[in-house]
């Protein structure tokens, strides 16, 4: 997967990738940020290109590979480890984890754990920033368990959901040279008042909530939101 992450454009274009850079620069302030689950590289590169000290968190070696391949990376530090627990050095002003990432952690204790992990890298006062989707169940049909998230040419995405342990396993096919390239992830989803509360615990309030990048309001139909938590003190 690694090799193949940054030809997904739907999150690697600039109009996917640009309005994420602008809102977390917006709330870097003058400190430097960490990325949990940084990857490729896809919005740490950029943000440390505007002059922004960006360190990451990454569990796979050969993501983070992938980055260390492109322009500009010998710029960002880069810690090998959970993300869940690893402990870097130094205080930052933001971190933020995208994309769903919070749901790579698979148990909520796990989840909980992060939470007081970025509250310990963070300085008071300082923004903890997540994108995750909101859980889908509203669009599940009664008695299936299965949901199709992307219907394409290039790519069919389902959902298989286990609604009773509130866990979930992405299956990805995509058709490649006359075969079927599949891929499978489990996840652990998460409620937006559930996220709340892991923060509470941490010693962090929620300060904004949108159902985007771009600041579109957080509704009842948002399929995703951004939410900003910040450090008391």
């Amino acid at each position: 997967m690694a090799a193949r992450y940054d030809a997904d454009t739907c999150i690697s274009d600039p109009a996917a990738v640009d309005p994420v850079v602008r809102f977390l620069a917006a709330r870097t302030g003058a400190g430097p940020v960490l990325e949990l689950g940084i990857g490729t590289g896809r919005i740490a590169l950029p943000l440390s290109r505007q002059g922004i000290r960006v360190h990451g968190i990454d569990l796979s070696i050969a993501m983070v590979d992938q980055l260390r391949a492109k322009p500009g990376s010998e710029d960002i530090s880069v810690t090998i480890g959970d993300f869940a627990t690893t402990r870097v050095d130094g205080t930052f002003a933001l971190v933020y984890l995208v994309y769903n990432t919070i749901e790579n952690l698979g148990a909520q204790d796990a989840q909980v754990e992060c939470f007081r992990n970025v509250a310990a890298h963070l300085s008071p006062g300082g923004s903890f920033v997540i994108e995750v989707e909101v859980p889908p169940l509203r669009r599940l049909p009664p008695g299936e368990k299965v949901l199709a998230f992307d219907v394409g040419t290039a790519h069919l995405g389902f959902d298989e959901l286990d609604v009773a342990n509130q866990k979930g396993v992405s299956h990805h096919y995509w058709p490649e040279d006359g075969e079927i390239r599949t891929f499978s992830m489990p996840y652990r989803y998460v409620w937006p008042s559930e996220l709340d509360l892991m923060a509470l615990l941490a010693g962090m309030t929620l300060h904004e909530r949108w159902g985007g990048w771009a600041g579109q309001p957080f509704t009842a139909e948002s399929p995703a939101h951004v939410s900003v938590w910040v450090k008391d003190g």
